[in-house]
């Protein structure tokens, strides 16, 4: 039996370490999850549709590759990123001609103003809110003015915590944000929230909780400049 897993105040590398340890049973659960989903693809049509031919355009918590891929089957030019470098394997060979590439969200390597459209499904799950309100102002920083961010989440308060997860041991919390934080969160960074569409978990598809898509855009800079992470300048 595996060696269990626990995440301490949602630890980056502990994160890492998890999702290469399930790396290939995940991107077997979840490579056509969104062939399951209908909301989704509506919601990635009306997204590709409204980033149009910009580039470029990222997948931030890509995992296995599997919104890239349908992104890419949309006609979006798109590339991914993800924490773990086991996933990032899956993607590659499940979605090959698509680039994936290591990274952080919290942290990217991207500069100012040079991307024109983020789709980020499920990236924050794992972040405590003080993490989101980072992952939110990095998108804003690496965002083209007028950019396209979208994004989703499970609704609620509080967390939930995993101690298995696809036939394995973990230890990871599960995290619920409320619309209203979220909102609050993205116009404090300088976002404009174009709209925040709600669904019902599918039965017997995923884990049964409320789900959000949000569509936001890259408003004029703060305060005239865009210093949300000086080490990038």
């Amino acid at each position: 039996m595996a060696a269990q897993l626990v995440v301490v105040g949602q630890e980056l590398n502990i994160i890492e370490t998890i999702y290469d340890r399930i790396a290939k049973e995940y991107a077997d659960a979840f490579t056509a999850e969104h062939d399951k989903k209908p909301k989704d693809q509506e919601i990635l049509r009306r997204f590709s549709q409204e980033v149009g031919a910009r580039r470029p355009v990222w997948d931030l918590g890509c995992g296995p590759g599997q919104t890239s891929h349908y992104l890419k089957d949309l006609g979006v030019e798109i590339s991914g990123l993800d924490l773990s470098g086991k996933l990032l394997e899956q993607a590659s060979v499940l979605h090959q001609g698509i680039h994936f590439r290591k990274g952080d969200i919290l942290d990217l390597e991207f500069e100012n103003d040079s991307i024109a459209g983020v789709v980020a499904f499920y990236a924050i799950v794992h972040f405590t809110e003080e993490q989101a309100m980072v992952a939110f102002r990095e998108v804003f920083r690496v965002l083209q003015p007028d950019g396209l961010f979208l994004f989703t989440y499970h609704i609620g308060e509080g967390t939930i915590r995993v101690r298995a997860f696809l036939g394995k041991k973990v230890d990871i919390d599960l995290m619920f944000f409320t619309n209203d934080f979220i909102s609050r969160c993205l116009k404090e960074n300088g976002f404009e929230v174009i709209e925040t569409i709600e669904r019902e978990p599918y039965p017997g598809v995923e884990y049964q909780s409320r789900r959000a898509y949000v569509f936001a855009k890259k408003t004029s800079l703060r305060n005239g400049t865009n210093k949300a992470n000086p080490a990038h300048e």
